[in-house]
């Protein structure tokens, strides 16, 4: 299983905080894909090109692998000061 979380305004957009996917594995793109294809109507937030991806709370590039007990998560980009 994986595990999907989503921040941010990402969170309202989707109206979810969090899934799982049972017999997922294959790259951060390929898992955006697999969501987008589950949730159509995700589309427009996920596929933003400012749309960051993070695997076990490190952040990530879209060709990283996924394997079975990971954490994913997606959020927008941050700002502060």
């Amino acid at each position: 299983m994986v595990k999907v979380l989503f921040f941010a305004r990402l969170r309202q957009q989707l109206d979810t905080g969090e899934i799982a996917l049972a017999d997922f594995c294959g790259s951060l793109s390929a898992l955006r894909e697999a969501l987008c294809e589950q949730y159509p109507h995700w589309c427009v937030y996920l596929q933003r090109d400012d749309i960051r991806m993070a695997l076990n709370q490190e952040l990530a590039e879209p060709d990283t692998l996924v394997n079975a007990g990971d954490e994913v998560a997606f959020f927008p980009p941050v700002t502060g000061g």
